[in-house]
C-alpha cells in the first residue's frame, strides 16, 4: 500500500536550502541593500511627493529649512518602518506572488526577526525624531500612520475584505497632515482636502495594478476587488472614485485660497485622468480581458496625475 504524504522530499529541501544560500547576502553592502529594499523606496518616493508640496502650501511659500528637512527625513523613516513591518507580516504573500517574490524576506536575504526589529527601530526613531526636532503633533500623526498601516490594514483588512485598499489607504494619506503639522503645528482644512484627494485616488490606482496581477493576488488568497468582482464592476467603481478625486482636488481652490494656476492645472489633469478611467471601462465593455485591458496605462497615468497635481500645489504656493 502506498502512503501519501505532504512532507517535502529530501530533494526539494535541498533545493530550497540551495536557493536560500544563493540569495543570502555575501557582503555588508548587499545586506544593507536588502534592508533598504524592505522599506520599499519607490513607495516612499510617492509619499514624499505629497509631503513636500503641503509644506510649501502651509508656509505660503518656501518652508523653513530645518523643519522641512527634519519632516522629510523622519517621515521617510516612518514610511520605511511601516513598509518593513508590512513585509514581515506579508512574507507568505510575497513569496506566493510573482510580482513580489524577489523581496528580501521572500528570497531569505533578511531574517523575519531582523525585519521585525528593523521596522520597530525605524518606527521609534521616526516618532521620537519628529517629536523632538519638529513637534509632537507631527510625531503622533506619524506614529498613527504606522500603527494603522500595520495593525488595521496589514493584519486585518488586507486578507479579509475587498475594501482593503479603500480604508487601508488612509495610512497613505497621512503625509498630507504630517507635512502641514510639521510647519504649522496644527491641522487645518487645506491638508484635510489633500488628504481626501489621496484617499479617493488610492483605490482606482491600486485596483489597476491588481487587475494586471489578478492571478497573483488570487494565488495568494488576497481578496482584492479585481479578484472577487467582475472587471466591469472594477472599472465602474474606478470611475466613481476618480470623479471623487477630481472634485475633491478642486475644493482646495476656495479652501486654501490658491491662485488660478492650481484649479486650471487640476481641471486639465482631472480631465485626462477621467478620460483614461472611461477608456478602461470602454475596453471592458468591448469584451477585452487580461493584458488587452491595459490597466497599467491607467496605473501609470494616475501616478503622473498625483505627482503633477501636488507639484501645482507647491508652485501655486510660491505665487501667492
Amino acid at each position: 500500500m502506498t502512503v501519501l504524504t505532504n512532507k517535502p522530499s529530501a530533494t526539494s529541501l535541498e533545493a530550497a536550502a540551495a536557493e536560500r544560500a544563493r540569495s543570502a547576502p555575501r557582503t555588508v553592502g548587499e545586506l544593507i541593500k536588502a534592508y533598504v529594499a524592505l522599506t520599499k523606496p519607490r513607495i516612499i518616493e510617492l509619499l514624499l511627493i505629497t509631503t513636500l508640496p503641503v509644506m510649501f502650501l502651509a508656509a505660503r511659500g518656501l518652508p523653513p529649512l530645518w523643519p522641512a528637512i527634519a519632516t522629510l527625513v523622519f517621515g521617510t523613516l516612518s514610511a520605511g518602518s511601516a513598509n518593513a513591518l508590512n513585509c514581515y507580516i506579508d512574507r507568505d504573500i510575497d513569496a506566493a506572488m510573482r510580482r513580489t517574490r524577489r523581496r528580501p524576506l521572500a528570497r531569505h536575504q533578511v531574517s523575519p526577526t531582523g525585519a521585525l526589529i528593523f521596522g520597530i527601530v525605524l518606527g521609534i526613531a521616526s516618532t521620537v525624531g519628529l517629536g523632538l526636532s519638529v513637534n509632537w503633533l507631527a510625531g503622533l500623526l506619524s506614529l498613527s500612520a504606522i500603527l494603522f498601516y500595520v495593525l488595521v490594514y496589514s493584519l486585518v483588512l488586507k486578507r479579509r475584505t475587498a475594501q482593503n485598499v479603500v480604508w487601508g489607504g488612509i495610512a497613505g494619506c497621512m503625509p498630507c497632515l504630517i507635512g502641514w503639522a510639521g510647519i504649522t503645528g496644527r491641522v487645518d482644512w487645506a491638508p484635510l482636502v489633500l488628504f481626501g484627494v489621496v484617499f479617493f485616488w488610492t483605490p482606482p490606482h491600486t485596483w489597476a495594478l491588481a487587475m494586471r496581477y489578478r492571478e497573483d493576488y488570487a494565488a495568494a488568497e488576497v481578496p482584492m476587488l479585481p479578484v472577487v468582482a467582475t472587471e466591469r464592476r472594477v472599472a465602474v467603481e474606478s470611475i466613481l472614485y476618480t470623479w471623487a478625486t477630481v472634485i475633491c482636488s478642486l475644493l482646495l481652490w476656495p479652501v486654501a485660497g490658491t491662485t488660478l494656476l492650481y484649479p486650471i492645472v487640476a481641471v486639465v489633469l482631472g480631465v485626462v485622468c477621467l478620460w483614461e478611467a472611461h477608456r478602461l471601462l470602454a475596453r471592458v465593455n468591448a469584451g477585452m480581458t487580461g493584458v488587452a485591458l491595459r490597466p497599467m496605462r491607467f496605473f501609470h497615468w494616475s501616478n503622473v496625475y498625483l505627482a503633477l497635481l501636488f507639484l501645482a500645489v507647491a508652485i501655486d504656493a510660491l505665487l501667492i
